[in-house]
């Protein structure tokens, strides 16, 4: 896929602000300090469209950006620490849960992951809660441009402990902002799944039938 153009659009602090738009959406979301932003840099092509911040939890808003006016990425806060107050913090996850459960346009949900480290329980924790949920989703290991023996180590046990909790184990890419690693291969991911059906797709089938159920019933006329 080529990038012809890229721009940020609009923040939302909960289901209910999302942009209405049939527009297909792939969300990234991961541990705060993960690298999210750095990733939509890359993927976009455009250094400074998503702001990359030392200050771990930053993301408080549901960000979307347009890309090639045809599709979104959409920035969600991370789980994870986050510098705010107890009743915002409970806000903000159930604002991301809404997102996640209830948005039509939503075609995966690129959860990233530090290939530097072995695996977090509170990534697990997260994919066994978006499994449950049947969201459909992809593995990405961010930073992954030094020691490639000890990435490659930390994906395989992220592998196994998947399987052992008995979650089927979703496409995997390895990315980085400074070698530009994973950039083409997500980007064909995307591009392979932009003709998706939206989500929820029997919801207008339920509609129509509802209506017929309301329609009084056809009786045979009488036999004399």
């Amino acid at each position: 896929m080529k990038i012809q153009s890229a721009r940020f659009e609009i923040s939302a602090p909960d289901l209910a602000s999302c942009p209405e738009s049939a527009l297909r959406e792939f969300a990234l979301i991961g541990r705060s300090n993960v690298g999210k932003s750095s990733l939509i840099n890359l993927l976009t092509g455009k250094r400074d469209l998503a702001k990359v911040s030392v200050t771990p939890g930053k993301t408080r808003l549901i960000n979307f950006f347009l890309v090639n006016e045809a599709w979104h990425l959409v920035d969600l806060p991370g789980y994870g620490f986050a510098k705010t107050t107890k009743e915002q913090r409970a806000d903000f996850n159930v604002a991301v849960a809404d997102y996640l459960e209830e948005r039509p346009n939503l075609v995966r949900v690129l959860v990233l992951i530090d290939s530097r480290l072995p695996p977090q329980r509170i990534d697990l924790e997260f994919i066994n809660w978006l499994a449950s949920c049947a969201v459909p989703f992809a593995l990405v290991f961010t930073k992954a441009d030094k020691q490639p023996a000890v990435v490659a180590a930390n994906i395989a046990q992220f592998q196994k402990r998947l399987e052992d909790e008995g979650i089927a184990v979703p496409e995997i890419f390895t990315s980085s902002a400074e070698t530009h690693k994973g950039r083409f291969e997500i980007l064909d991911f995307i591009e392979q799944h932009l003709d998706e059906p939206l989500r929820f797709p029997d919801d207008e089938e339920e509609d129509a039938a509802d209506g017929e159920a309301d329609r009084p019933a056809e009786t045979e006329p009488e036999q004399w």
